[in-house]
C-alpha cells in the first residue's frame, strides 16, 4: 500500500511541476512560447513523460484555467467574509478579482483571453461558476425584492463585470494612468452600480 501511495504521489508531483514549469516560462517569455517541448526542457523530462499527463497544450491551459477560477474563488470568498454588510462584500469580492488578476497575471489572462486565446474550457465546471455566482447571488441579496428579476440582476452582474474586466484588460495591454487612479476609478465604478441597485 505504502508503495502505491508513493507512486501516486511522485505522480502528482510531476502533475505539479509540469504546470508550474508552465506557468514559468509564460512569466518569463509570455504565453506564445509556451509549447510541450520547453515544458520538457524546463523539468529536465522528455517530452513523451508530459504527454501521459496531459494530451496536448491546450489540456494544460485548461488545468491552469480550472486552477485559476480556483484560485480566484477563494479569495473572493476570503474577502466576502470579511464584511457582513452585504454592499460590502460585494465590493470586497470585486477588488479581490481585481488584485488577482494583477497578482496572477498569466492565469488571468489564459482565463479571460487577455492577450491570448482562452482555453475552450466546460462552462458546466463549477469551478468556472463559482466566483461569477458568488457575485451574482450578492447582487441579488442587495436588489430590492420589487425589482429583483434574473434579467435585472443579469444586467448588473455585466455591468460591473463590463468596468472592471475592462479596466483590468486596459491596464494589461497598455498602461496609462497611475495604480491609484486606476483604483480610484474602480471603487467609483463599484460604488456606483451599487448604489444604482438599491
Amino acid at each position: 500500500m505504502a508503495s502505491k501511495e508513493r507512486i501516486q504521489r511522485l505522480k502528482d508531483d510531476t502533475r505539479s511541476n509540469i504546470l508550474e514549469a508552465s506557468i514559468k516560462i509564460v512569466k518569463e517569455e509570455g504565453w506564445q512560447a509556451l509549447s510541450m517541448r520547453k515544458i520538457a526542457d524546463k523539468i529536465e523530462y522528455t517530452a513523451p513523460i508530459i504527454y501521459e499527463y496531459f494530451a496536448n497544450k491546450d489540456a494544460i491551459l485548461n488545468e491552469l484555467t480550472r486552477q485559476g477560477y480556483v484560485q480566484l474563488g477563494e479569495l473572493m470568498e476570503a474577502a466576502k467574509n470579511k464584511y457582513t454588510d452585504p454592499a460590502e462584500q460585494l465590493e470586497a469580492m470585486w477588488l479581490a478579482y481585481w488584485n488577482f488578476a494583477f497578482a496572477e497575471k498569466e492565469l488571468y489572462q489564459v482565463m479571460y483571453g487577455v492577450e491570448v486565446n482562452c482555453c475552450a474550457f466546460e462552462n458546466s465546471c463549477p469551478d468556472m461558476k463559482a466566483p461569477s455566482n458568488m457575485i451574482w447571488d450578492k447582487i441579488a441579496e442587495i436588489i430590492p425584492e420589487e425589482k429583483r428579476t434574473d434579467e435585472y440582476v443579469d444586467r448588473k452582474y455585466y455591468s460591473f463585470w463590463s468596468v472592471v474586466h475592462g479596466l483590468i484588460s486596459i491596464n494589461m495591454t497598455r498602461k496609462f494612468t497611475s495604480e491609484e487612479l486606476n483604483r480610484q476609478v474602480l471603487k467609483d465604478a463599484i460604488s456606483g452600480i451599487i448604489n444604482s441597485m438599491k
